[in-house]
């Protein structure tokens, strides 16, 4: 039997060609019920707090760079939503007076402009964000060199070399999308030999850092959360890291206060990474067979998917 066309543009794939029982099973799940989704390999964490939630993300930065020496170098890969924790990842390096030449940073995605990469002087320029928000107020003496900070770039051969060179990256994080992807990972358009089906989950697996097509909510999502709602100014591609380089990080740590995507987003791939169901329309699903998966809640963050007229 066909899968569904989409319900926001029957041009992609995406959560809304999911079996309807798979959408009402994710919307019926209350926040008790959502913590119990914890299994081996997938683990989740609610936060009573703000401050809270974004200092635990900003610990994962300095957990990681503590385990790194010369010989043995760690590094993080981390997203721009959220950016609340830069800053305090900066403060906390500072203040503990934790020397991090040795620590490494990926970013995890760039905007994608006319054959290349946004420049540092866009406005919305993720490499600006982080050496702005984080690695410009990290003291010299203690801060890892710029050699050590790896940004896509359009030519991506240099940025994926540098997770072959013996750099071990203690976590990845990430924020979730209203399309339900991690970094740039949007589900694909549905033509070609994807038009009756979206990739397998063993065919999305290989993909490395590239240049992606972003689906149409990924560009009106940016246009809210980053640019005062004007869809114009939001590029409608991006370069991104992918699952290739995921399965290299120890732990992927999605981080969800209730900004970048809404309730029923942030119960739908607990769902369908508790219970193993992996579906390439739902990019995040594939995240169910990576070994060490730990989803952040804020509480007051989760709303409800109780219909409600506003």
């Amino acid at each position: 039997m066909p899968r569904k066309l989409s319900a926001i543009s029957p041009d992609w794939w995406d959560y809304t060609t999911l079996d309807n029982d798979l959408i009402e099973d994710a919307a019926r799940l209350t926040l008790e019920k959502l913590a119990r989704l914890s299994r081996p390999g997938f683990k989740i964490v609610v936060y009573d707090t703000l401050e809270d939630f974004y200092l635990a993300e900003a610990l994962e930065y300095i957990q990681a760079w503590r385990q790194s020496t010369a010989d043995n170098p760690v590094g993080i890969c981390g997203p721009i939503g959220p950016t609340e924790q830069l800053p305090l990842v900066a403060r906390l390096v500072n203040d503990l007076g934790l020397p991090v030449q040795s620590g490494h940073f990926w970013g995890m995605d760039e905007w994608y402009l006319e054959g290349a990469e946004a420049p540092v002087s866009h406005p919305l320029s993720f490499e600006r964000a982080d050496r702005e928000l984080c690695f410009n107020r990290i003291r010299k003496e203690l801060r890892m060199p710029d050699a050590n900070l790896h940004f896509p770039k359009a030519d991506t051969s240099s940025y994926r070399r540098s997770w072959e060179a013996g750099v071990r990256c203690a976590v990845m994080q990430g924020g979730q999308g209203d399309v339900k992807h991690w970094a740039f990972n949007d589900p694909p358009r549905r033509k070609g030999k994807y038009k009756d089906s979206p990739p397998t989950p063993e065919e999305y697996r290989k993909l490395a850092t590239r240049v992606v097509d972003l689906h149409p909510l990924t560009v009106a999502q940016n246009a809210r959360t980053s640019g005062g709602g004007n869809i114009s100014l939001v590029p409608t591609q991006a370069l991104s890291v992918g699952p290739w380089e995921t399965w290299k990080a120890e732990k992927v740590s999605i981080w969800q206060a209730g900004n970048h995507d809404n309730p029923f987003g942030q119960r739908l791939t607990a769902l369908m990474i508790s219970q193993k169901v992996v579906d390439a329309a739902v990019p995040m699903s594939l995240l169910a067979d990576h070994p060490n998966v730990q989803f952040n809640y804020y509480r007051h963050g989760l709303g409800s998917c109780a219909v409600e007229m506003h």
